[in-house]
């Protein structure tokens, strides 16, 4: 068995989150030995989408794939880079004719991985039926490659479960990214799918999920709209480590990391 070593990266926010992931990627890309490199980059551009700048510093990291989300709609330059780079996905299930990819078959020196992006829609906006989107790609991908890994990016905690046991077997591994908040859940299903139901952020934890906290306040308390800024301080890198059989396109071994780790004030 050839084991495949790889990492996802998740929700990168605004420079900060570029900063960290620039200071600490090569480290672990070398520490894991990584073979691929996914990460969630929906966020990149200050919180709103991920334009040329933010994928090329990304990419020449060794990133192989950027995922996207709802976010990845915010700038019009992001929107443009999606029409441009095959690299960087958009949800799948977006309706019919949206443009830029759902997923992508990249070769690996370990053979192919395909790469797909999936977008939850409950408290969220009522876009295709991701459960029925992945059966159709899926479809597609497994003529090609069985090392197949979903970015499922979902607000509720109980639809990434349900896609999860729904694909258990049928996929590599199901990451789930946009919560912001790293859970604790990472597991092996029954079948053989790498699973966790949030991956968690990569930037500034001195926040409400990336966000100035009083700016995020007083959007609670008042209930209108606020100016988002990128908040600064206390920065982490959340990701996955996965290793795969490549053989079977199975997840033989996980593990979550948190970078720096958060420190127990006594």
């Amino acid at each position: 068995m050839i084991p495949l070593n790889v990492l996802f990266v998740g929700d990168i926010i605004g420079k900060p989150g570029l900063n960290i992931v620039q200071t600490w990627l090569p480290g672990l890309i070398q520490k894991y030995k990584a073979d691929f490199v996914i990460a969630n980059g929906e966020n990149a551009a200050d919180g709103k989408g991920c334009t040329e700048k933010e994928g090329s510093i990304l990419f020449n990291l060794g990133v192989n794939v950027i995922t996207g989300g709802n976010h990845t709609w915010d700038k019009h330059q992001s929107q443009d880079y999606l029409r441009a780079e095959p690299r960087a996905l958009r949800p799948l299930n977006y309706p019919k004719g949206t443009y830029g990819n759902g997923y992508i078959i990249t070769e690996t020196k370990k053979g192919k991985v395909a790469v797909l992006n999936l977008q939850g829609r409950t408290f969220m906006a009522s876009i295709d039926c991701p459960f029925r989107i992945a059966e159709w790609a899926l479809a597609k991908l497994k003529n090609e490659t069985n090392m197949i890994f979903i970015d499922f990016h979902a607000e509720a905690t109980a639809e990434k479960i349900a896609m999860g046991i729904f694909l258990d077997g049928k996929i590599t591994a199901l990451v789930g990214t946009h919560t912001h908040i790293q859970t604790a859940d990472e597991r092996i299903l029954p079948n053989g799918t790498g699973y966790i139901s949030d991956v968690g952020m990569t930037g500034p934890y001195e926040s409400v999920i990336g966000m100035k906290s009083q700016a995020a306040i007083n959007r609670f308390i008042f209930q209108t709209p606020q100016k988002y800024e990128t908040a600064e301080n206390d920065v982490h890198l959340s990701a996955m480590y996965f290793k795969i059989d490549t053989e079977t396109g199975k997840t033989i071994e996980i593990e979550r990391i948190t970078f720096p780790e958060f420190v127990k004030k006594i």
